[in-house]
């Protein structure tokens, strides 16, 4: 079954499948581009480790060496002795909970020069922890500023809708999804693509060395794919909401029309559901 979308299925942006997809698509991209890169390239998967935490709340290091020696080396005779007729009540402990950090691994692609393995290129697919205020959204965009002030390409692709969009400079059309394609010799300027919901999803060249061609990327080919193989398209239920941010007024009849012949019926929802 073939997604009923043209370009980006906004259904996948549900937490039950957007890590398997995202880790799918950047093993799908790298598969893709392969083939085309040899013999003066190669593409690999990357992982970014950092930990994080829920809510913004501090994480839990381990103690201080220097304090716990102390402690520990104070001698049995320096500790308190109560009175032998006096009475002790045990202080019974309470049951608590302490945030433990998290570990997040963003994943992500490098076309590397063969022989040198020089970063030629940086492919990102940004995920929520990306876009969401806090510890994700800051290591990404440091890692971001590392990279557009080094001579490597930059590919940023951005299929979700949720949060506050990558910094860009200048007039920038509000779209529900961009790709940014940022060669090092254009720097500070790039070129964004931007496409909405109803569109299908453009393809983009690849940046490599000056002296070699840039090839084209058809990443709508690619997701669907993707979406193919994972049997997404019949594992989602369309009878339900699309998953947040709400649709405007005119993307929500939009897709109502489209999944009308899915839904049954005219293929509305009623307000009750909408709300949830």
């Amino acid at each position: 079954m073939p997604s009923p979308f043209p370009g980006m299925n906004p259904y996948l942006e549900h937490p039950a499948f957007w890590s398997s997809f995202h880790t799918r698509l950047l093993v799908a991209i790298a598969d893709t581009l392969a083939p085309h890169l040899r013999p003066n390239y190669y593409i690999e998967v990357e992982t970014r480790i950092y930990q994080d935490h829920n809510e913004d709340e501090v994480l839990v290091g381990i103690p201080d060496a220097t304090v716990l020696s102390a402690n520990l080396s104070h001698p049995a005779t320096e500790e308190f002795q109560p009175d032998k007729g006096s009475t002790l009540t045990q202080k019974r402990p309470q049951s608590i909970t302490l945030p433990m950090p998290i570990t997040v691994k963003d994943r992500y692609l490098e076309v590397r020069e063969l022989g040198s393995d020089a970063v030629i290129t940086v492919i990102e697919i940004l995920s929520p922890k990306n876009k969401q205020k806090g510890k994700g959204r800051t290591t990404y965009e440091k890692k971001r500023g590392l990279i557009l002030g080094s001579l490597s390409h930059l590919i940023e692709i951005d299929l979700l809708r949720g949060n506050l969009a990558m910094t860009m400079m200048g007039q920038v059309q509000s779209t529900d999804y961009r790709i940014v394609v940022s060669r090092s010799s254009q720097r500070p300027k790039a070129d964004l693509y931007g496409f909405n919901l109803p569109e299908p999803i453009p393809t983009f060249p690849l940046p490599l060395k000056p002296e070699d061609e840039e090839l084209t990327v058809d990443l709508q080919t690619i997701v669907d794919g993707v979406c193919e193989r994972a049997g997404y398209n019949q594992r989602i239920d369309y009878q339900e909401p699309i998953p947040p941010p709400a649709l405007s007024d005119t993307d929500q009849q939009w897709v109502d029309k489209l999944l009308a012949p899915i839904r049954g019926g005219d293929g509305t929802f009623s307000s009750t559901i909408r709300q949830k």
